[in-house]
């Protein structure tokens, strides 16, 4: 069997191996997987190089710049993911892994994992209910100028109509925006 062979029945199997919730949780219950996947996304899906990788996750562990590294701390990184992590990453079917050249990169199975990764602020607004509230205020304003209510019973039809619209418009704006920013791949440093 030749090399081309074994590589297309390894792609083969991992292909109709999709990766169960359980899974995808345990891949992504340590930060280092969660920050090797960060990496490799926020570099196109890769293959990029084993050392810029351990460089730039030891930077990210220790709060630092990658020139502020000691040796001992990049090691510590290399060894755990090299023996560890990255293996465990590839049986999983969510990256390749290339020991002998030191390469890496994302297979299409880490999609399912990036889905779990997607960056929510702590204090943010549910969208649901930001838009429950819109609706309410619609359905207020519309209720106000049918029922005649100053100052709103100069408003008519179209007015009324361009009004909400406005709101729309201007809400699916902000939250397209932000969905964009809370994005995997769109934060300079991954978050913790």
């Amino acid at each position: 069997m030749s090399q081309y062979d074994i590589d297309q029945h390894t792609h083969a199997n991992r292909a109709t191996t999709a990766l169960s919730r359980d899974q995808a949780f345990e891949m992504l219950s340590n930060r280092r997987r969660r920050w090797v996947l960060y990496y490799l996304e926020d570099h196109g899906g890769g293959p990029v190089d084993l050392r810029s990788l351990v460089d730039t996750v030891s930077a990210w562990e220790h709060d630092t710049s990658i020139d502020e590294l000691s040796w001992k701390k990049r090691k510590r990184v290399y060894t755990a993911l090299r023996q560890s992590h990255l293996p465990k990453m590839e049986r999983a079917g969510a990256i390749e892994y290339d020991a002998d050249r030191g390469q890496v990169a994302l297979t299409d199975e880490a999609r399912t994992l990036q889905l779990y990764l997607e960056y929510v602020p702590e204090r943010d607004i549910p969208w649901h209910q930001y838009y429950l509230g819109l609706a309410a205020i619609a359905s207020a304003l519309t209720a106000v100028t049918w029922l005649s209510v100053p100052p709103f019973d100069g408003l008519g039809g179209l007015a009324l109509a361009g009004v909400v619209t406005g709101m729309l418009v201007i809400s699916a704006t902000v939250h397209a925006y932000h969905a964009r920013q809370s994005r995997l791949g769109t934060l300079r440093v991954p978050p913790r």
